[in-house]
């Protein structure tokens, strides 16, 4: 029986659309809070929820256009691709939580250390998809560009005692190592 991507895909983008959707609940519900007086006084008060929103909106995008790719170049799926997607679903629909942790104790060590390791723990999962769906046809520029999110998160864990969520910050890297390893002129690769 020939197993084709679309349920799987339809399922992922369902949940990352709900995860993304439960990122603004919180700030939904603090409207209604008693005294949440006027609206400017409100965002003002809760703008660290309200950046922890629109920072987590930005990563499950960047991870579920990320997941898009990947799914582009499949046919068929096999039992441990779909293991590995169920495992980064889960990193999405965990993200919300650390996210909510974010927004009320952004400060902490171990918040910090808690959403950047969730959105380590995902980008490691899309390398690992990734090399799965190219094993046959692998590159060095696969490699690489499958490889280097996930290391440039781990250095942000690394680096979240000293500069905070900052490190997020290196993630820019990685169009430029995209355009230092992308197809040479004629070519085709993605």
């Amino acid at each position: 029986m020939k197993r084709e991507p679309d349920r799987l895909v339809l399922f992922t983008d369902a949940v990352a659309a709900i995860a993304i959707t439960l990122l603004v609940l919180p700030l939904v519900e603090i409207i209604s809070e008693p005294g949440a007086g006027r609206p400017a006084e409100l965002i003002s008060h809760h703008w660290p929820q309200i950046f922890s929103f629109l920072l987590s909106f930005a990563v499950i995008a960047q991870l579920w256009m990320a997941h898009h790719r990947i799914f582009e170049n499949v046919r068929e799926y096999t039992h441990p691709l779909m293991l590995l997607n169920m495992a980064w679903v889960l990193t999405i629909v965990v993200l919300p939580f650390p996210t909510g942790l974010v927004g009320e104790y952004g400060s902490d060590t171990f918040t910090q250390f808690f959403y950047v390791g969730t959105i380590l723990a995902s980008s490691a999962l899309l390398c690992a998809m990734t090399l799965l769906v190219h094993r046959d046809s692998l590159t060095p520029r696969v490699v690489i560009a499958a490889v280097t999110p996930a290391v440039l998160l781990l250095i942000a864990l690394a680096l979240v005692p000293v500069i905070s969520y900052w490190g997020l910050l290196l993630l820019l890297l990685q169009s430029a190592t995209s355009r230092l390893i992308g197809p040479r002129a004629g070519g085709t690769e993605r």
